[in-house]
C-alpha cells in the first residue's frame, strides 16, 4: 500500500458515478471493467476533488475537465484502432487498448489539486512524473501488466516507449485530444503548433 493513494472499490453509488462519467468502461470485459472501476474510484477517493467533474486535465488548461479528455481519448482511440485494423491489418487487443485509453491519465486526479481556486501540482505528489503514479495505482488495483505498461510509458516525456500497436494508438489519440484542450484554453499553444 502507498501513502500516495489507497485502493478502494468505492460504494455502489460511487462506482455507478464513475461508469456514468466514462460510458465506454461498460464496453470492457467484466473482470477488466471491475478493475478499471476500482482504479478510478481509488484515484477519486484519494484525490482532493469532491466530484469527478472537478478534476482538471492539465495545468496548462485548468478549466478543461479530465473526464472530457479521457472520453475524447477513448473515442478517438477506438476510431484510430478500427482504421488501423481495417485498412492496414494491424492486430490490436481491444480490451487492453480500451482500458489503457480510459486509464492513461488516471494519475492526474492525484497530481493536480486546487488551491485558492487555482489548479496547481499537488504538493504531496509533485515529484512524480506523469504516468508513473498511475501505473503504480493500476498495478496495485490488479490491472494487467500490458495496461500498466501502456499507462506508465504513454507520457511524451517518458524515457521508455513500448513498440506495441496499442501504445501507438494511445499516443496519437492522446495528443489529438490534448491538442483540442489546448486549442480552446486561452493562451495555450497546441503541440502541433509548437516549435
Amino acid at each position: 500500500m502507498s501513502s500516495l493513494y489507497t485502493i478502494r472499490a468505492g460504494d455502489p453509488e460511487q462506482r455507478q458515478e464513475v461508469l456514468r462519467a466514462m460510458p465506454r468502461l461498460a464496453e470492457l470485459a467484466a473482470p477488466l471493467r471491475e478493475q478499471a472501476l476500482t482504479a478510478w474510484a481509488s484515484a477519486w477517493l484519494a484525490s482532493t476533488h469532491r466530484t469527478l467533474e472537478e478534476m482538471p486535465y492539465s495545468l496548462q488548461a485548468p478549466d478543461y475537465r479530465l473526464l472530457d479528455h479521457t472520453n475524447e481519448v477513448a473515442d478517438a482511440g477506438i476510431l484510430l484502432a478500427d482504421y488501423a485494423h481495417g485498412q492496414w491489418g494491424v492486430g490490436l487487443d481491444q480490451d487492453i487498448l480500451l482500458a489503457a485509453l480510459l486509464l492513461h491519465d488516471i494519475d492526474k486526479a492525484l497530481l493536480y489539486t486546487r488551491i485558492d481556486g487555482k489548479v496547481v501540482a499537488d504538493p504531496a505528489r509533485a515529484g512524480l512524473p506523469h504516468g508513473v503514479l498511475g501505473a503504480m495505482l493500476l498495478r496495485e488495483a490488479g490491472l494487467p501488466d500490458e495496461v500498466v505498461t501502456l499507462v506508465g510509458t504513454h507520457a511524451t516525456t517518458s524515457p521508455v516507449k513500448t513498440r506495441d500497436a496499442e501504445a501507438w494508438v494511445l499516443h496519437y489519440a492522446d495528443l489529438f485530444a490534448c491538442d483540442h484542450a489546448f486549442r480552446v484554453a486561452p493562451g495555450t499553444v497546441p503541440f502541433f503548433q509548437r516549435t
